[in-house]
Formats: structure tokens, C-alpha cells, sequence
């Protein structure tokens, strides 16, 4: 009987500590930095539905990716939205992140802006032109000028941290711009005009979720989980309700809720299924970017030469299932 009561015990015991990490797991904080982007917004449309619980997952707002960066190598985050070049920028520098989620894939979304009447005949060359170094701004610079046969010493390169674009352009600062959404829709109001665009280039710029790789399991992948399961159902409700969708993004886009669909036109927008193709198999698609990503930005002095052989990089196991049709 001692023994049989023992054994109910420890049993009784062993359930209740499962139950309890179960509960840890779920409640555990995860802090998510991100800067305002299309793409990203839909984590913030999640929480303005109440669909993101607060006690699990707090979203950090930041400037813009840099900030992003440097609060994940301080360790003041655990996660943070970034495209695909700075992840392994990130990685480069000793910060082991891991890719569990794709936001969106850049197809006209990120631009080269030039203001209207200048660099008619000759495109960007001789003109000052306004770009973020050492991110996606140097990677579009890159391909713009491939494209019209240009280098970087054709062009007066002013390195201009996102926060400032609207504001340098407004002072006559810059001739051309390497910007992104929702600031290239603000000055196409104001009759900006498009030099080049990410449609022109191929998968280049991919929009991630990020993961220290050591915050990947117990006690915080309860809270990843839901974190990506909410993103997925406010990205649904968008697709579903788009104008009551448009006018709680609004505010935060710095848009009018007319003109918040129109800054998704350059972006492709993966769902459930086509995260789990990009992120799944025995070859991931999106390493095979990684790789050609990694392999561009040697080249270009943007990472280190040392080779990184994207161990880690990514992550599907935190996907939600594929809906049965």
C-alpha cells in the first residue's frame, strides 16, 4: 500500500510540474524590437485587435533597424523584425539569431527616389543621393547603379540613417534617395519619382523574424508561438477586412486610411503555407538566399570574409500547422 501510494504520488507530482512549465513556457515575456514597416505592422494590428497578449509578447518600437540591431546585441530584446542582410550582419558580429518567420518579400516597396526635374538624362549620375549604409539602402544603392552601368564614384553618396530621409529630402539635402515604404509614398505625394525599385531585383530584400537562438526553447516558445500564430491572423483579417484593417494601421504608417493599401502594392505577403515552403524541407528556399545574400554583401565589404556557413539560420518549427482545405 506505502509503495502504491508512493508511486501515486510521485506521479501526481510529476503532472503537476509538467502543468506548471506548461504555464511558464505560455506566460514567459518575449520582447520583439521592430521600427514601422508595412510588413512588420501586422504584429501591432494583432495587438490592437487584443489578439497578442501582453503578459507574453511586448512589442518594442524602435526608429529603425539599426536601433533594432543594437538592442538585440546589448540583450535588451530577444527578437526583433529585420530583413534577411541584416540578420546576417547581425550574426557576423556575434549575435546568434535564428529565422522563424518571413513577413514579407520586398517587390517594389523598397525604392530609389529621385526628385522631379533632375538627373532627367544622365539618371543618378553626379546627383547627391541619401541612403543607409551598410543595410538594405547600400544593396539597393548597389543594384540601382548596376543598372545604369554606373559606380559609386559616378554619384555624391551622403550615408543618411532613415530617421531623416523626410527631412533631408524636404531641405533640398539630397537629389535621390534610397528609401522604403512608408516614407516613399509620403514624397511620391510630393512628386518624387522612382529611379529604381526592389521588383527590379530578385528575393534581394526578404523581411524576418529573428530569434536569439538561445531564447528558441523553453521558457519563451510559448510565447513565439503566439506571437507568429497572432501575426498570421491579423495578416488574414487584412486580406479578409481590409478597410478595417487600413484604419487602425493608419496612425502608426503615418498614412491616411485610403492610402494604407497602396503601400502593400511592393510586397509579397507569405501566409501559413508559403512560410513553411520558404522556411521547410531538406533546402529551405530562403537559405538558398541566405547564401546568395551572404555571398553579395562579401563582395560588396558589407560582411566580414570569413565565410558564415548559416548553421541555425532557420527555424519552421514554430510555424503554425497548414490549414486542411
Amino acid at each position: 500500500m506505502r509503495q502504491s501510494m508512493k508511486w501515486c504520488a510521485g506521479i501526481l507530482a510529476a503532472l503537476a510540474a509538467a502543468m506548471c512549465l506548461q504555464g511558464c513556457e505560455q506566460s514567459r515575456h518575449l520582447k520583439v524590437a521592430a521600427h514601422v514597416w508595412p510588413g512588420y505592422e501586422f504584429m501591432h494590428l494583432a495587438k490592437e485587435l487584443h489578439w497578442l497578449d501582453p503578459h507574453q509578447v511586448e512589442l518594442v518600437p524602435t526608429a529603425f533597424a539599426g536601433e533594432s540591431l543594437e538592442a538585440l546585441i546589448a540583450g535588451h530584446v530577444d527578437a526583433a523584425a529585420l530583413t534577411l542582410d541584416e540578420v546576417l550582419t547581425a550574426r557576423a558580429e556575434g549575435v546568434p539569431l535564428t529565422v522563424v518567420m518571413v513577413f514579407d518579400v520586398s517587390a517594389g516597396a523598397d525604392v530609389v527616389l529621385r526628385r522631379p526635374g533632375v538627373g532627367q538624362g544622365d539618371g543618378l549620375r553626379g546627383l547627391r543621393v541619401g541612403y543607409e549604409h551598410g543595410a538594405v539602402g547600400a544593396l539597393m544603392l548597389e543594384k540601382a547603379l548596376n543598372h545604369e552601368g554606373l559606380v559609386l564614384d559616378d554619384i555624391v553618396a551622403i550615408d543618411l540613417p532613415p530617421s531623416r530621409h523626410v527631412a533631408a529630402w524636404n531641405a533640398g539635402f539630397v537629389d535621390a534617395l534610397v528609401t522604403y515604404e512608408p516614407v516613399a509614398s509620403q514624397l511620391q505625394e510630393q512628386g518624387a519619382t522612382v529611379a529604381f525599385d526592389s521588383g527590379q531585383t530578385h528575393n534581394l530584400i526578404v523581411d524576418v523574424l529573428a530569434i536569439r537562438a538561445n531564447r528558441l526553447h523553453w521558457p519563451h516558445a510559448g510565447a513565439l508561438r503566439h506571437l507568429v500564430a497572432a501575426h498570421f491572423r491579423a495578416l488574414e483579417h487584412f486580406q479578409r477586412n481590409s478597410e478595417d484593417a487600413a484604419y487602425r494601421m493608419a496612425p502608426r504608417l503615418s498614412l491616411k486610411p485610403n492610402e494604407v493599401n497602396a503601400a502593400f502594392s511592393g510586397l509579397v505577403l507569405p501566409d501559413i503555407e508559403n512560410n513553411h515552403r520558404l522556411l521547410g524541407g531538406d533546402a529551405p528556399p530562403l537559405l538558398d538566399s541566405a547564401s546568395e545574400l551572404s555571398s553579395l554583401m562579401r563582395s560588396r565589404n558589407l560582411l566580414p570574409s570569413n565565410k558564415d556557413d548559416l548553421g541555425r539560420l532557420i527555424d519552421d518549427h514554430y510555424l503554425p500547422a497548414i490549414k486542411a482545405k
